[in-house]
């Protein structure tokens, strides 16, 4: 009993200190648009940002950009730069401050805030005047942010 009693004790801490490591969308702290820390303390996973950048139902990042990487996937924007070379571009902080809230590094941009939940005024499906309330997630989660940020430091 001991030893399962244990075992679950340390799956507790290690899941707590997992969740410790997530910076929440308001504590982001930004340094001339760049965003240093990560928001997990995971490293992400380029596979599923690969997924999450052309998927329609995530981040659908190909909506308003194109990615010579992505020959596959129809129907890409021209709003925004190309994708490829981005890594080249950009170091991985500014990237992962761009994607968190481009605003910041790029004032007034089309570009969504991927991991905001305050300042906006039309939050939820229609215009309501008020501020977003404590239900209102940022449109990608932390984890899915930094693994966009890891497919987009394969684009070099």
């Amino acid at each position: 009993m001991k030893p399962a009693i244990l075992g679950m004790a340390a799956l507790f801490a290690a899941t707590t200190a997992l969740s410790a490591a997530e910076v929440a969308p308001g504590d982001v702290v930004f340094d001339e648009g760049a965003v240093a820390a990560s928001v997990t303390g995971v490293a992400g996973d380029p596979v599923n940002g690969r997924m999450v950048v052309s998927s329609k139902k995530h981040g659908n990042c190909i909506a308003c950009h194109t990615n010579d990487e992505m020959p596959d996937v129809g129907f890409q924007g021209s709003i925004g730069p190309n994708l490829a070379g981005v890594a080249d571009r950009y170091t991985e902080a500014q990237i992962r401050g761009i994607l968190v809230n481009a605003d910041v590094t790029f004032e007034d941009s089309f570009m969504p805030s991927f991991y905001r939940v305050d300042g906006f005024i039309r939050p939820g499906k229609r215009y309501t005047g008020k501020e977003a309330d404590e239900t209102f997630a940022p449109l990608l989660a932390a984890q899915e942010l930094e693994d966009v940020l890891a497919y987009l430091m394969t684009l070099k």
